[in-house]
């Protein structure tokens, strides 16, 4: 797989509704996944979206997900730039390079989902997140 880069768009609450709204307006595969299917079930949370991905006919891909009730949602501030793939050392390379003078707020490591993910916001402000996918077996 290539590696790819889309937007990120986090919510306060409604991403399911947004997705739902962005696929009737632009077609496509829509898959969703909340806080409770990945482990997270006896938390308020669970029922909230933790990962919705939208791929097109046209080639756009948007992904975005709820924020967790322990974060602070700040609209204006909701949308990072996503990178990724399985290419684990290119991955690893740029967000090293993205980190430069910037602030690492999630190391890039191993997430309970299996692949590897981190965020970093680059020294223009700009958040990054980077996720490696792992071999499926």
């Amino acid at each position: 797989m290539a590696s790819r880069l889309n937007p990120y768009i986090g919510f306060n609450g409604d991403a399911r509704q947004a997705f739902e709204f962005y696929k009737e307006v632009f077609g496509g595969e829509l898959a969703i996944n909340t806080f409770g299917e990945f482990g997270a079930s006896d938390v308020p949370d669970a029922d909230k979206i933790m990962h919705a991905m939208l791929e097109t006919p046209q080639g756009y891909t948007l992904m975005g997900s709820d924020t967790p009730s322990h974060l602070d949602f700040q609209p204006g501030n909701n949308i990072s730039v996503s990178l990724s793939g399985d290419d684990s050392a290119e991955l690893h390379g740029l967000f090293d390079k993205l980190a430069e003078g910037g602030t690492v707020t999630m190391p890039l490591e191993k997430q309970m989902w299996g692949d590897e993910f981190g965020m970093v916001a680059d020294r223009f402000g700009i958040s990054w997140m980077v996720n490696i996918s792992q071999p499926q077996g």
